[in-house]
């Protein structure tokens, strides 16, 4: 039914409801998250899905069929995303929803749909949704609507001509978009191509202009990934069409996250690239638990070292022998599959047994967990709660102090 879009604004109070999202590719790796965020109850239908959309799989977030589309899969429903790449499909999806009385949302066809996804803002518990009936002026609206609850000049948004066929680095932070820095975000909104990781904040890539092209970078521990090679690629050939490109990480690019490699490559291709920090995870997530990595009169240093590869793996660089011998705090990162090995080397080298460990799941956003026990039970600590990617683990004495934040 395709019709002129006049639609009634609405807030969906969709917690513990379920939707279903037809389609695994970029438009649904755009809208899941932000579902997510609603407290719906996901479920992905779909032969193929993208590396952060099987990152949420994994992690139990959301549910996932492999397979195509039938009639059928809408039953139940209280909301649909029809997100495929084929018309046709889309268009059978919408008919089932409009059966069944369900709303539903079109990417390909906005006006064939039952509902319209707004473009959004978000400042603390404020939501604002803008539509206009076009998704170019929707997204211009939004922006203009952005910058006057900064109060800063009220005006069409546009890439800033000094930043074209340049490449930003940016740090998204531990996870939480609201701990992403105002230059990131800044960057973010006037970006032609976005290159993300499954790490970075996913909701502000609901935000971006409808034109803004995503490059799904993600990266899943001993699993599917984007190749390095392949990432650097993307940043000099978006960059020397003329665009400007953010690469978009978890946490901060120059820590474990091989930002220097890719301004590398930019260099040697003559490329501009510039670094916005990012608020690491290191040291955010254990702030967040109410860890802090150092405390006065308890440590002088503390160490971040990551755990991707085992003690003795012959492509170490790590001498774990001398962090045993060490007494301050160690925050070991990408380690939750080798954490066993490192305890245990750890011990052997010296560190008491019962020096306090923690280990902190899903830092910064509404799923964080945090475990406490000591270096010698962090092993069974991680079975016993099934400690997953990602996670962050803390030893030292630090990890072993009274919990006083009560939240905010």
């Amino acid at each position: 039914m395709i019709r002129p879009v006049n639609p009634y604004p609405v807030g969906l109070d969709l917690e513990g409801r379920r939707v279903v999202v037809i389609g695994g590719g970029s438009v649904a790796q755009r809208r899941i998250p932000v579902l997510l965020e609603s407290g719906a109850a996901v479920h992905l239908i779909s032969p193929e899905i993208t590396p952060t959309l099987q990152g949420l799989v994994d992690s139990g977030r959301i549910w996932w069929q492999a397979r195509e589309y039938h009639t059928g899969d809408l039953e139940g429903a209280w909301y649909v995303v029809a997100a495929t790449k084929d018309s046709l499909v889309n268009a059978r999806v919408a008919a089932e929803a409009e059966q069944l009385r369900t709303f539903c949302v079109r990417s390909d066809a906005v006006t064939s749909g039952t509902a319209v996804t707004p473009a959004v803002v978000r400042r603390g518990e404020m939501l604002v949704a803008v539509l206009t009936g076009d998704r170019a002026r929707t997204a211009e609206a939004r922006d203009v609507v952005a910058r006057a609850l900064l109060e800063a000049d009220a005006e069409a948004p546009g890439t800033d001509e000094k930043l074209r066929g340049t490449v930003a680095l940016v740090g998204g932070g531990p996870g939480a978009d609201d701990l992403m820095t105002v230059r990131g975000r800044r960057l973010l909104a006037s970006a032609d191509v976005v290159v993300a990781d499954r790490l970075a904040p996913q909701r502000p890539l609901s935000e971006l202009r409808a034109d803004v092209e995503i490059v799904d970078a993600a990266k899943i521990p001993y699993g599917r990934a984007m190749a390095q090679e392949a990432i650097n690629q993307v940043l000099v050939d978006r960059a020397r069409e003329g665009k400007f490109v953010v690469r978009l990480k978890g946490g901060d690019s120059f820590l474990y996250g091989r930002g220097y490699e890719e301004a590398q490559a930019c260099a040697a291709a003559g490329i501009p690239c510039s670094v916005v920090p990012g608020v690491s995870s290191a040291l955010a997530v254990p702030a967040l638990a109410g860890i802090p990595v150092t405390n006065r009169g308890m440590t002088h240093e503390a160490t971040i070292v990551s755990g991707h590869l085992p003690p003795g793996h012959p492509d170490s660089l790590v001498n774990w022998e001398a962090l045993a011998r060490m007494h301050g705090t160690l925050v070991i990162l990408m380690g939750v599959k080798n954490t066993p090995a490192i305890a245990r080397s750890l011990v052997e080298g010296g560190r008491d047994a019962d020096t306090p460990a923690a280990v902190i799941m899903d830092g910064s956003l509404d799923g964080q967990q945090t475990h406490r026990g000591t270096l010698g039970t962090l092993d069974a600590l991680l079975v016993e709660h099934d400690v997953r990617p990602p996670a962050i683990v803390v030893v030292g004495d630090v990890a072993g102090l009274p919990e006083v934040l009560s939240g905010v």
